[in-house]
């Protein structure tokens, strides 16, 4: 989304107005941001003057210092190493800006005098104390302490730095039926295969989006998954429905390169426009839930669950790291909970 954010004052209050170009899938993303307002008299949408917004449409933080000089080149090779490894550019940014915020806090301290005393401190004083959110402290947590391992050769010790406690919440799933309506809602042909092959195959937003012509073995029954999370590949079942479905997509748009191509040939097809097909597909069901494109992927591992696949294979399908990832969906199956018979039904 390309966006300008400008600080602005309503009501004798200060906001973060973004101007943006106008079209349904930035319009929902701004109003799904906690806080979000539109403005009839200005003609903008405004968020609450946080730091936390500040630092995600790069403003000027409150009463903001800069970093040392030492810290300007500090955070620059950071950012040298991290393209080295191939991080992502929005990693990359993510654990920049980070970085930034410590060493602003200490901009008159020697970086090679900072200790795991100081990001306590720095925890305590400026994230806990500007109640920025428990995610926003994760991730400062993860790049001082990759910064100090890989620039600095000195390591800080995690278990002295206070991380909040992880939120436990379960994957949002839905039931077949209502997988099948949303499947079957667009009338267009690659609109239905792009949202079937997320369910069918458990994909990320993103893993679908970066599927080439190539990576559909149809011979092996198998689509190839190249380069996803971790840099990781994996292959996956790709039969039956989802393979006729595919071959009458391909007989009307003739893709070049990518599976899925944008408006000109040979274009990827972009993360706004699968939102906006998502989106126009709930539309035309009875659902009122607040579904994602990830929840395809969480109601693809549970139904697999119920039906009786392995958890160690539904892992290798996700591309998850480690089990207990996967077991998450253990919490959400009903299959064993629908042979637990309540007392209730006995009085």
């Amino acid at each position: 989304m390309k966006w300008e954010a400008r600080l602005i004052h309503i009501n004798g209050e200060s906001r973060i107005g973004v101007v943006f170009e106008k079209n349904p899938d930035t319009i929902a993303r701004i109003r799904a941001l906690k806080g979000s307002r539109w403005s009839y008299d200005l003609r903008i949408w405004h968020l609450p003057d946080t730091e936390e917004y500040r630092i995600r449409f790069r403003l000027k933080l409150k009463n903001e210092l800069l970093p040392s000089e030492e810290g300007f080149q500090a955070i620059e090779k950071f950012k040298k190493y991290l393209r080295s490894k191939r991080y992502s550019e929005n990693t990359l940014k993510t654990y920049a800006e980070a970085l930034r915020s410590f060493l602003v806090f200490y901009n008159t301290k020697p970086i090679t005098s900072i200790t795991n005393e100081d990001v306590i401190t720095y925890n305590n004083e400026y994230i806990i104390k500007n109640r920025l959110s428990a995610s926003f402290q994760n991730q400062i947590v993860n790049a001082i302490k990759l910064f100090f391992r890989t620039i600095q050769n000195k390591e800080i010790d995690p278990e002295l730095i206070h991380r909040p406690k992880r939120e436990k919440k379960l994957p949002n799933v839905l039931s077949k039926e209502e997988v099948k309506q949303i499947l079957e809602a667009p009338i267009n042909i690659k609109h239905r295969a792009m949202l079937s092959l997320i369910y069918a195959c458990g994909l990320r937003r993103s893993e679908l989006l970066n599927l080439t012509l190539n990576d559909i073995d149809s011979k092996r029954n198998v689509l190839i998954i190249r380069q996803s999370k971790g840099k990781k590949d994996r292959i996956v079942p790709f039969t039956g429905k989802v393979l006729t479905l595919m071959r009458t997509y391909y007989s009307f748009y003739k893709p070049s390169y990518w599976l899925f191509e944008g408006q000109g040939k040979g274009e990827k097809y972009s993360e706004q426009s699968l939102q906006s097909v998502l989106k126009q597909s709930l539309e035309k069901t009875k659902i009122t839930k607040p579904v994602t494109l990830h929840w395809l992927r969480h109601s693809y591992a549970t139904h697999l669950l119920e039906s009786g696949t392995d958890l160690r294979y539904i892992q290798e399908l996700l591309g998850h790291n480690s089990s207990r990832t996967t077991e998450i969906y253990t919490h959400v199956s009903t299959k064993s909970l629908q042979q637990i018979k309540s007392p209730f039904d006995d009085l």
